[in-house]
């Protein structure tokens, strides 16, 4: 059926804009020779994870234990948690996952190993661990290298934890004021994560894996320095508002909410059927994915959601009052997609105006 005959609020994906957005990330990583692991925390969604992989990515990334293990479920078998992993209860549930697949986590400090050592004593496997190295986005991650040589020789004393790796995200890449800054922040973030990894090579560790990554910064195409085995993008898939604005376009947005006109109580004032609950009260306030407003109108020339009740959006625009009437459907392209693909219990492919089949958004609200 044609897709505006579905009911609203939904959340759409136009599969050849994805498989474009998922094919260039993919030939991207083949031409600088090294590995794409996307972030699965955008979509949720384990047949679009699975396509990926189809594609050439070795194994994906998620952001928590309960994603993994949704994915796990799905047929995916090779699974790195880019976040740290920290109590027995979640550490059981990593060996329970080690014994079918592989499964690797973050950490940074010496604190988290006891747990991990204790839980997987007798196990067939090691636990497999990446350390993460923060690389000014202030937020986790080993900062000193100091510190990064004291958690090198806890784990010299380990039997049962195996380093894989290391790990860095530049975040801070969405706030660069301009790409110069961007690609500043990208390669000073690069040249940050091979001295930590250099370091665990000089205190005797041989590093399997050597991963960085966010969206803004790779969908630009630097070259990738040699050392860096591996990238983890996420957003790259369905894109939204705020990467359209680091590319200036919005061309490669697959993800939208399709809503409908319930009112239009003034002149100027457009109200439709998708608030907070649905696209989120997100915006970016700074740098090169700065949005306006709350999510933009696609196909419509620079109108936005002004504001959101929990099930309203509020437009101002009186030309664009003139040109909708209640009942009829629109397009909004989402701020911030990963959190909107939260909100959504499934999203509907369609191509070409139809749509041809639906995903249960299954890693959604796996908060633990």
């Amino acid at each position: 059926m044609n897709y505006k005959e579905l009911d609203t609020p939904a959340l759409l994906i136009d599969r050849d804009i994805m498989m474009k957005n998922l094919q260039s990330m993919q030939q991207y990583a083949n031409v600088n020779k090294v590995t794409l692991r996307p972030h699965t925390k955008t979509h949720k969604i384990p047949e679009i994870a699975i396509i990926q992989e189809e594609l050439g990515a070795n194994g994906i990334t998620v952001a928590k234990l309960g994603e993994a293990e949704v994915m796990a479920e799905s047929g995916l078998t090779d699974i790195f948690i880019a976040n740290q992993v920290v109590g027995r209860q979640k550490i059981e549930r990593i060996r329970e996952l080690s014994d079918t697949i592989e499964i690797s986590f973050g950490i940074d400090d010496p604190s988290q190993l006891p747990d991990i050592e204790e839980v997987f004593e007798g196990s067939g496997k090691k636990a497999k661990v990446l350390i993460e190295i923060e690389v000014g986005e202030e937020r986790s991650g080993i900062i000193e290298e100091s510190d990064f040589v004291i958690l090198l020789n806890e784990l010299k004393k380990s039997k049962n934890i195996d380093l894989k790796g290391i790990f860095s995200h530049d975040g801070h890449s969405y706030m660069a004021e301009d790409l110069e800054e961007c690609k500043d922040i990208f390669y000073t973030s690069v040249a940050r994560t091979l001295r930590f990894a250099e370091l665990a090579s000089e205190n005797g560790f041989h590093l399997e894996v050597v991963s960085i990554g966010s969206t803004p910064s790779l969908i630009q195409g630097y070259d990738i320095p040699s050392g860096v085995t591996e990238i983890r993008p996420g957003t790259y898939v369905f894109m939204d508002a705020s990467q359209a604005n680091v590319i200036n376009s919005y061309n490669q947005c697959a993800a939208t909410i399709l809503t409908t006109v319930i009112s239009k109580p003034t002149r100027e004032r457009v109200i439709t059927d998708v608030g907070a609950k649905g696209i989120t009260a997100q915006t970016r306030s700074k740098g090169i994915t700065k949005t306006t407003g709350l999510g933009r109108i696609k196909d419509y020339d620079e109108v936005y959601i002004y504001d959101v009740y929990d099930e309203h959006a509020i437009i101002y625009n009186e030309k664009f009052n003139k040109e909708v009437k209640i009942g009829d459907k629109i397009e909004i392209i989402p701020n911030h997609i990963c959190p909107v693909c939260n909100l959504h219990e499934k999203a509907y492919l369609i191509s070409e105006g139809k749509v041809f089949g639906e995903y249960e958004v299954k890693g959604r609200g796996k908060l633990q």
